[in-house]
C-alpha cells in the first residue's frame, strides 16, 4: 500500500523503522508507559496493520541550484536532505570525517509520522497516530487518516474508530470532516491526566456514497499540499 501527496508517501511499517517510530512516539506521548510494542505489534499480532509517512528524497533537477551552493539563509531542509550536504562538507574538509555519504539505497528515510490499525471483525479500529513534532501542521496527520481509510476499504471494512480526547479540538475537526460522528464516551481514559475520550466512528466507508465524499477530500488534499512551498 502506499498513498502519496505531494512529497510524502505512506508504506507498511516495518522492523528497521522501529527506532524512529518511538521517537515519534515519545515526543506525541510523552507520558504514556509503556510505550506500544511495536516488534510484537508487526511480527506477531495478525490483527495489527502499521503504516509509516516517509519524505521523498527525490534527486534535484535540472533547474535546480548547483549541488556546490549552500542552502538560502533559514532554509529548512529535510532530513536526508541534510544528511547529503553534511556529508558533502565534511568530503570537502577532508580527514577521517571526509568519507562521501552512503549510497541513496543505504540511508534510512526520515519517519515523520505514523498510524496504527486493527482490523477487528467488524471494524477497522485506529489505535494510534503520531507526527514527529518538526513536522506537525503540515497535512501529515490528515494524510495519515486517509491511508487509515483506505486501509479498512481495501479490506472491506465498512466501519473505522478510534478514541480521541475531548479537549484536543483541532484532532475532532479532522476526523468530523471525514465522518467521524461522537459514538459512545470512556470516562477518564487517558492515564496521564483521567481526562476522558470521545469514541468516535463513521460508518458506510465502501458505500458508494462516502467514497464519492472522500475521494473530494482526497483531492482538496493533495491540492493544498502541491500549493504550499516546500518547507
Amino acid at each position: 500500500m502506499i498513498t502519496a501527496a505531494g512529497r510524502y508517501h505512506i508504506r507498511p511499517m516495518n522492523l528497521s523503522d522501529i527506532h524512529q517510530v518511538m521517537e515519534v512516539e515519545k515526543q506525541s506521548f510523552p507520558t504514556m508507559w509503556p510505550q506500544t510494542a511495536f516488534k510484537h505489534e508487526l511480527e506477531e499480532n495478525r490483527l495489527a496493520r502499521y503504516l509509516v509517512v516517509v519524505e521523498r528524497d527525490d534527486p534535484p533537477t535540472r533547474e535546480a541550484a548547483p549541488s556546490s551552493k549552500l542552502p538560502d539563509a533559514g532554509a529548512a531542509p529535510g532530513a536526508l536532505g541534510r544528511f547529503r550536504f553534511l556529508g558533502k562538507l565534511r568530503h570537502n574538509l577532508g580527514g577521517s570525517e571526509g568519507r562521501s555519504p552512503p549510497p541513496p539505497e543505504e540511508r534510512p528515510e526520515a519517519i515523520l509520522g505514523f498510524i496504527g490499525v486493527w482490523l477487528l471483525p467488524d471494524d477497522a479500529h485506529i489505535v494510534t497516530v503520531a507526527v514527529r513534532e518538526s513536522h506537525r501542521r503540515r497535512g501529515i496527520g490528515e494524510l495519515l487518516v486517509i491511508a487509515a481509510i483506505e486501509l479498512a476499504q481495501e479490506d472491506q471494512h465498512s466501519q473505522v474508530s478510534l478514541e480521541c480526547r475531548v479537549s484536543n479540538t483541532p484532532a475532532l475537526a479532522l476526523y468530523e470532516k471525514y465522518g467521524f460522528r461522537q459514538v459512545g464516551l470512556r470516562p477518564r481514559y487517558y492515564s496521564d491526566n483521567h481526562e476522558d475520550a470521545y469514541i468516535l466512528a463513521v460508518r458506510s466507508v465502501t458505500s458508494p456514497q462516502y467514497r464519492s465524499e472522500f475521494q473530494r477530500l482526497k483531492i482538496a488534499h493533495q491540492q493544498r499540499r502541491d500549493n504550499e512551498p516546500d518547507l
